[in-house]
């Protein structure tokens, strides 16, 4: 008796979501198709174990092939960012950054981290998130006139505010960090230094992105992505840090972890460290440059001019359309988007006036700087005709031609 027999209503779900990601094109930027294999571990019998504590010095009995796995992790997350020390524990990336917060900091301190509204995270400061309710949040942006991070205003507010702590990451922002300039205010500040690199991970593992390792106290990162593992979250530190932060993951923030995607992290981890995982990410970056540059060229504009990731952030404000018609539009068209606000943004964050588009879903079912062109074309056509449902709908089955060229999970159909 299989699931179909147990539970048909999940079961016929499942094969609907399997339907989906086979047949359109996924491209949010924080999206990716995780390998059988890695799915195959997800749904392994190491799910079924508690394992609280850390290998060797664990809570229940019977964890000898868990210690093993997560030692499997931990040993290859070094191996591919070059760490120190490695927490293979949280759940999700925001997960590890309150194990941060919660290890070097008390309520009410002050912590410097960009702007939402500029590219940020919730985690990072947000007023309605715990970083921005439990601790004293302010916020640097980005410049008006190129849309880039502006360092000087940091430098600024770093001198004048004294942070407990200072984050460099976002979560919508196209260029790369100059993580070394992020280590010179923190110094000039007394602060503790975290990268968040949820986003450019996988890049930075293929050495195609700085990396902030040699410069900071803490890189916390989700392992999906453009890692393309298990949904979870990871935090890298320097060996003086460990001690605390192991300890505010488990037991600060988190009872016993999840074997089954810790296993898989492992697996991942591995898949990343084989030479093909850096010429994957190679075209990812060919793949993310060339669809700025088409749009560009279709009258579209980039915010920032272009990209240095695997993200393009689109300014919809001179096509006349928002956000949230945007992602109506690609989405009618077949090709997942996520509406997204911009820098200065008029619009409120449910309506906005920005769409964020990634390639590493496209890129990890081979499609290359052909399929791009043809992608692009569909992205401004969709847009440019999106109160057209003759025009969405054959855009839609275009889509759907193209990507049985480029089958990805068509086994499990």
């Amino acid at each position: 008796m299989g699931l179909l027999d147990k539970d048909s209503e999940i079961f016929n779900l499942i094969n609907k979501e399997i339907s989906r990601q086979e047949f359109e094109l996924q491209m949010i930027a924080s999206e990716n198709y995780a390998s059988q294999e890695v799915m195959d571990v997800m749904g392994s019998p190491f799910t079924n174990k508690y394992a609280e504590g850390y290998p060797g010095k664990r809570y229940y009995g019977g964890c000898q092939y868990y210690d093993q796995a997560e030692e499997l992790a931990i040993d290859r997350a070094k191996r591919l960012f070059g760490a120190e020390e490695v927490n293979v524990q949280p759940h999700s990336g925001a997960q590890a950054n309150m194990a941060v917060f919660l290890g070097f900091l008390n309520p009410g301190d002050t912590i410097l981290g960009m702007s939402l509204d500029h590219g940020g995270h919730l985690s990072h400061g947000s007023k309605v998130n715990f970083s921005g309710r439990v601790y004293n949040s302010i916020s640097y942006g980005v410049k008006k006139d190129t849309f880039l991070i502006d360092y000087d205003q940091i430098e600024e507010l770093a001198l004048k505010n004294k942070p407990k702590l200072i984050i460099a990451g976002w979560s919508s922002y196209p260029r790369d960090l100059d993580f070394a300039r992020f280590r010179e205010i923190a110094n000039k500040s007394g602060s503790l230094l975290l990268a968040d690199i949820a986003h450019p991970s996988g890049l930075i593992a293929a050495g195609l992105y700085s990396n902030p390792i040699p410069h900071c106290d803490f890189v916390t990162t989700t392992t999906h992505k453009t890692l393309r593992g298990p949904r979870g979250g990871m935090i890298m530190m320097k060996e003086e840090h460990a001690k605390i932060i192991n300890s505010r993951v488990f037991p600060g923030t988190q009872g016993g972890p999840l074997m089954n995607m810790i296993a898989a992290k492992a697996v991942a981890f591995k898949e990343a460290l084989d030479d093909s995982f850096k010429e994957y990410q190679k075209q990812v970056l060919i793949n993310s440059r060339l669809l700025a540059e088409l749009l560009i060229q279709n009258g579209f504009q980039c915010i920032t001019g272009g990209t240095d990731t695997h993200l393009v952030l689109l300014d919809l404000r001179e096509s006349g359309l928002t956000g949230k018609e945007a992602e109506k539009a690609l989405s009618d068209a077949g090709i997942t988007t996520n509406k997204n606000a911009i820098p200065f943004d008029p619009q409120p964050p449910a309506i906005a006036s920005g769409v964020r588009i990634g390639t590493p879903g496209i890129t990890t079912r081979g499609m290359k700087e052909k399929e791009v062109e043809l992608i692009a074309d569909l992205i401004s056509k969709a847009l440019n005709n999106h109160q057209n449902d003759e025009i969405l709908s054959s855009c839609k089955e275009e889509v759907k031609n193209l990507c049985m060229q480029f089958p990805i999970y068509s086994h499990l159909i």
